[in-house]
């Protein structure tokens, strides 16, 4: 009886060990599952707020345009740029380091090629003034605010994922499972941040 006793309360301790196990396995798998999924929609967000940049541009162009004797080079280089950083392409479910730097550059350079452009115009007192140009100002400022707290909110994310895949014990569930430390946005030696639009 004693003995029966004891193999059913080691069975029961046993059972409750691997169903504990079992319950954290499934818990740190949904809980890297959706912190992954909280890293694609941030980036899916930076995306957007480059996309909306990418759309802006056009319209200040052709609206620089309208000036006769307005600096040709600076609006084909604008239009190059821009022409670059739609080109690049990154997978929205698995984006990589490497990627990320290669679209930050080609945005990088449109905000420049931008900058430039808007430089330009403050020889046009009759462009400055306008209304399409400054409602298109606006515009560009609050998307470059939008860039800015979406690449924050996207590293903030990926250090978030990164700190669940690189601490104990769920680094040994992430490392069965496929799930791997991911990087995000890096400032380049002795910059302090990404280029962006100023008016």
């Amino acid at each position: 009886m004693f003995v029966m006793n004891k193999k059913k309360y080691t069975g029961a301790i046993i059972g409750a060990i691997v169903l504990l196990l079992l319950i954290w396995l499934i818990s740190s798998y949904n809980g890297l599952v959706k912190k992954d999924e909280k890293v694609m929609l941030q980036w899916n967000e930076v995306q957007s707020a480059y996309q909306r940049r990418m759309d802006l541009i056009p319209n200040l162009v052709n609206v620089v345009k309208g000036a006769t004797d307005f600096e040709q080079g600076t609006l084909v280089a604008v239009t190059e740029a821009r022409a670059k950083a739609g080109s690049i392409q990154l997978s929205a479910t698995n984006p990589e380091a490497q990627a990320y730097l290669e679209q930050a550059a080609a945005q990088d350079a449109l905000a420049a090629a931008a900058n430039r452009l808007i430089i330009a115009v403050e020889k046009y007192p009759e462009l400055k003034g306008a209304q399409a140009f400054l409602a298109l100002q606006t515009q560009l400022e609050r998307t470059e605010l939008r860039i800015k707290i979406a690449r924050k909110d996207f590293n903030e994310s990926i250090a978030t994922y990164n700190q669940s895949v690189r601490s104990f014990p769920t680094k040994l569930i992430a490392g069965l499972l496929g799930f791997s430390a991911k990087e995000g946005f890096n400032a380049d030696a002795g910059a302090d941040k990404a280029t962006e639009i100023k008016f």
